[in-house]
């Protein structure tokens, strides 16, 4: 292989990068009518387990802390993702980072 057929070669595998990142690209938005700036408990996780904390939307980004079963979250945002799942930024004390929407339940009234 000559340097001319290397170098495309490696403009092709890049734009193939580019394209398959963009296949799992988000659209910031309301996640399917999830209300933001307000406490969320977590449920749907079982007693034995804990809900993965993630550095960014994704379930394959890197796990950076996780939380009990009917812990308490404040709901910063959330994002609809084109496909899969919902995702919401999520922060406890010193804890902020991503989570599945479908393991949140709004905590009405909470502290009134």
């Amino acid at each position: 292989m000559n340097k001319q057929q290397e170098k495309v070669l490696v403009a092709a595998l890049c734009g193939l990068v580019i394209a398959a990142a963009g296949a799992f690209a988000v659209q910031p938005a309301m996640a399917a009518g999830y209300q933001v700036d307000q406490v969320a408990q977590v449920t749907g996780v079982a007693q034995w387990d804990k809900l993965n904390v993630r550095k960014w939307p994704a379930s394959y980004s890197q796990k950076i802390a996780a939380f009990a079963p009917g812990s308490h979250v404040w709901v910063e945002r959330c994002i609809e993702a084109q496909t899969g799942s919902d995702w919401c930024l999520v922060g406890q004390h010193h804890v902020t980072g991503w989570v599945n929407s479908r393991y949140l339940s709004a905590v009405p009234d909470w502290g009134h």
